[in-house]
């Protein structure tokens, strides 16, 4: 498949450059084969019934931002990839020329950190100060919003590009379909007979990387890390023997359970996922998926092609540009079933 078969046309004005004014009050295309039905996301209850389980990825978006300047004085803006312990991070730092190892920078006019070595586009950092590295970015780190909104991130997004169960820190970028839900939806949808499930998978920058190549198939993906449950297993695995269905909230939460069931079987732990989902592949775990709008000729756009349709999907598109839907992080969200042929 070639790169141009996920790409589509998109007026600029329909991505979303602010969440919506309460949580939750966005819209809502369910996507059945070619059949689009707009709705409310407040409704989602509505496409539910007791014995499905809701997956949620409940990473927490890391104030992962820091600008400085290198002992030379020039300038330098690093993006923490990954937290490895305490002090060490992988990052991605942008300045007129790439620090060597051994070289030290001055991170937020307090911050010492040192360039170990370079790992392929990353470079591992040391940061010299006593405080944990968490309580570094937390204090003085900027949220790093998307490339695609054209603003800096201000004191409400701290608390809009987080979802409302966000537990564990390690992500870059919101797993954003579940920036919909509030408290009182999660409560209703318990009430239902709904199951709640978690995984965790800590979103990289790597999520907003173009796809550089012509045949998809020559395309890298990059690796994140991800864990689950015991209490996830057991619960998708009684509501698939009940007849229950497993609607995984966002691209993020379906990677994650798509790659423990790499052998075969859904396994509960901790692992790397590098897994890229194309049209042609096998869904072993998930059955429904709620997700956003995505990039053109983007790897998501791939995955929700790959699990719906590709036609399904393009019919979709074409009618949430039609129907002014607002698209990506800030946007609005799909609720897509699965092909048959997926």
């Amino acid at each position: 498949m070639q790169l141009s078969d996920f790409d589509f046309e998109l007026p600029e004005a329909l991505i979303a450059q602010f969440p919506p004014a309460t949580r939750g009050d966005s819209r809502l295309l369910h996507v059945d084969g070619l059949c689009c039905t707009d709705d409310h996301f407040s409704q989602l209850s509505a496409y539910l019934r007791a014995g499905d389980v809701l997956v949620f990825n409940d990473t927490r978006v890391l104030k992962a931002r820091l600008f400085g300047q290198k002992a030379s004085g020039g300038q330098v803006e690093i993006l923490v990839e990954r937290v490895l312990d305490a002090h060490r991070v992988l990052a991605h730092v942008r300045a007129s020329k790439s620090p060597k190892p051994g070289s030290r920078l001055l991170l937020e006019g307090r911050w010492q950190a040192e360039m170990v070595e370079r790992q392929e586009a990353l470079f591992l950092l040391r940061f010299l100060d006593e405080a944990n590295v968490l309580d570094i970015l937390e204090q003085s780190g900027k949220l790093p919003l998307p490339p695609y909104i054209t603003r800096d991130a201000d004191s409400p997004d701290d608390e809009r590009y987080q979802t409302v169960y966000a537990r564990h820190q390690g992500a870059v970028a919101a797993p954003t379909a579940g920036l919909h839900f509030t408290d009182a939806q999660l409560d209703a949808l318990r009430a239902q007979g709904v199951k709640l499930a978690f995984v965790t998978l800590h979103v990289g920058a790597g999520t907003f990387q173009p796809v550089r190549v012509d045949n998809i198939a020559e395309h890298r993906m990059h690796s994140e890390r991800y864990d689950i449950p015991p209490a996830t297993v057991e619960a998708i695995t009684q509501a698939h023997a009940s007849g229950g269905r497993v609607v995984a909230v966002g691209t993020t939460s379906l990677r994650a359970l798509e790659s423990a069931a790499r052998g075969g079987e859904l396994a509960a732990g901790q692992g790397e996922t590098d897994i890229f989902i194309t049209p042609g592949y096998r869904f072993r775990v998930v059955d429904r998926l709620l997700t956003n709008f995505h990039l053109p000729k983007s790897t998501l756009m791939m995955l929700v092609s790959a699990f719906a349709g590709m036609a399904p999907i393009r019919a979709a598109y074409h009618h949430a540009i039609e129907q002014q839907y607002r698209f990506f992080s800030y946007g609005d969200a799909m609720l897509l079933e699965k092909s048959p042929d997926a």
